[in-house]
């Protein structure tokens, strides 16, 4: 049974090696809800956790055709059917002169998705997240790196969950509370 005023546990390691080698032996023990923490992004630390694609780029180019194609079905709707002006002999469906309009909306929604997606993805806003809870946490943001394995995970065993991080040689190994 998990305790429920339990987040998970953290291990706090001084070095980039000892954090990415925690979270490989981590990941290859069976843990899968777990995040890394550091004062800069560690690429071999993301890979280490099991995080390898991101949907974002999916998301900019459905938001990106979106909008070009909104700003072209503008354009058509306003110069074809709804107000049709001849202006020197030039066809209603002038498509060069859409153009611009077309690539202004297309980058403007792949933009906004771009934005909204990455807030929706990153499940920001969020003001608050039970690892501040977590003494020394603070130093995420200056010079230590953590390793978290949260209580959420199928595997997490309080007893069994401390010893194999205390295995993988942290400065500490301290609970989460929620």
């Amino acid at each position: 049974m998990i305790d429920p005023g339990i987040y998970g546990l953290m291990a706090e390691y001084e070095t980039v090696p000892d954090l990415v080698k925690a979270a490989e032996q981590a990941h290859e023990h069976g843990y899968r809800r777990m995040d890394t923490y550091s004062p800069f992004p560690i690429e071999p630390a993301a890979e280490a956790i099991g995080f390898h694609k991101n949907r974002v780029a999916l998301v900019v180019l459905i938001g990106g055709l979106l909008g070009g194609l909104g700003g072209y079905s503008l354009e058509y709707w306003v110069s074809v059917l709804a107000y049709p002006i001849n202006v020197g002999g030039k066809p209603f469906h002038a498509w060069p002169a859409f153009i611009p309009v077309t690539f202004e909306c297309t980058v403007l929604g792949a933009s906004i998705a771009a934005f909204v997606g990455m807030l929706a993805m990153n499940g920001l806003p969020m003001p608050y997240h039970p690892v501040f809870n977590s003494p020394n946490f603070s130093a995420a943001s200056k010079d230590k790196f953590f390793l978290c394995i949260e209580a959420a995970d199928p595997q997490f065993d309080m007893t069994k969950t401390r010893q194999f991080l205390e295995q993988t040689g942290p400065r500490v190994v301290t609970e989460v509370p929620n």
